[in-house]
């Protein structure tokens, strides 16, 4: 009986604690295994969530209610560094060599972020007022207001798009899905709190894909007064009174532009997981020509890796919204249940 069966998870983020809960529910022992000392991964940073302002702490603590009440082995702390199959069965060690053992493994070790000091023309850990989209998210839910570093209300702030994504100079050429709507998300949350100031959004172009991202829009030109811009920055400057001042491209109306801001957001992309190369040793698991780990197959395999009995869950895959990874993560959690059902003689 497969009920007999262990399966580890490698990440605690809202992918792995997903599918956790669905193999566990399903009678499996479950062991997931997280390298920081609580579950919910990046999530636990951000304030909301797009396109209907959801608060990202309710979806955490639903998880966490389905993994406890579900059984799952929670083990925090540990970071898996090797997966091994032995006489028909998968031993992951971690750093301090501690031995896991299962029938069948979900990597789900999620996404890194893309460091913004590598765009150095854009003053990224420079000028003090240039941030992260991923700051940004941090002050709103800790603080609940965006001031300079000198601790005055912006009067103008610039969002950049695309930092880190769509970008041959850092050798991330693909899309990291998210950034345009949660820049629109944000400026909308920078207008509510702070209503007369001029916020503009410098774009390449605007890529949104999701029901209502372009209802989202529409709303922050007319209710919320944003400016979209459509050109790439080329460089930022800082003025003598710490304000800023952006070079960049009107590409619609063909001219150069500068403007001189308060407060510039970088809207900092996804990168694969650091461990992504660390899991293709000693084993035919792959990755792909970005680094995210490789599926059988994108279209009807895409949960499965190359390596029979080893499955993919979430960001590890690509890039991927909170709704997607949690649909991701239950469709992995199936292609184990198959996947062992088939194997179970």
């Amino acid at each position: 009986m497969i009920k007999n069966k262990h399966v580890a998870i490698i990440g605690g983020g809202i992918a792995g604690m997903e599918a956790a809960a669905v193999l566990a529910k399903q009678g499996l022992k479950v062991t997931l295994i997280e390298k920081e000392a609580i579950t919910g991964g990046k999530l636990n940073d951000w304030h909301h969530l797009f396109p209907d302002f959801f608060s990202p702490k309710t979806v955490i603590d639903n998880l966490i209610a389905k993994t406890n009440h579900s059984g799952v082995n929670v083990v925090y702390n540990t970071e898996i560094s090797k997966i091994e199959k032995l006489n028909g069965r998968f031993e992951l060690s971690d750093e301090r060599d501690t031995k896991f053992y299962s029938d069948a493994v979900i990597i789900a070790s999620g996404f890194r972020l893309f460091d913004a000091t590598l765009k150095e023309e854009y003053g990224y850990g420079i000028f003090d007022n240039v941030i992260t989209s991923v700051d940004f998210e941090k002050l709103m839910k800790t603080e609940g207001k965006l001031l300079t570093a000198q601790k005055t209300e912006p009067k103008r702030i610039a969002i950049i798009h695309c930092v880190g994504s769509r970008d041959a100079k850092t050798g991330n050429t693909y899309c990291s899905k998210v950034c345009c709507i949660t820049g629109i998300k944000q400026a909308i949350e920078i207008n509510k709190i702070l209503p007369d100031s001029e916020i503009y959004c410098f774009y390449m172009d605007l890529r949104l894909y999701g029901l209502n991202f372009d209802s989202l829009y529409l709303h922050a030109q007319k209710q919320h007064k944003i400016q979209f811009i459509r050109g790439r920055l080329s460089e930022i400057a800082e003025r003598f009174d710490k304000s800023l001042q952006l070079k960049t491209e009107d590409t619609l109306q063909g001219r150069p532009l500068r403007i001189n801001v308060d407060t510039v957001i970088l809207l900092i992309g996804m990168e694969p997981g650091a461990s992504n190369n660390l899991f293709t040793k000693n084993n035919k698991v792959t990755i792909d020509e970005n680094g995210f780990m490789k599926p059988i197959n994108m279209h009807e395999n895409r949960n499965s890796s190359t390596h029979d009995g080893i499955f993919l869950a979430g960001t590890v895959i690509c890039p991927m919204a909170v709704n997607e990874s949690i649909e991701n993560a239950r469709a992995a959690a199936f292609e184990v249940i198959s996947y062992l059902e088939k194997n179970k003689l």
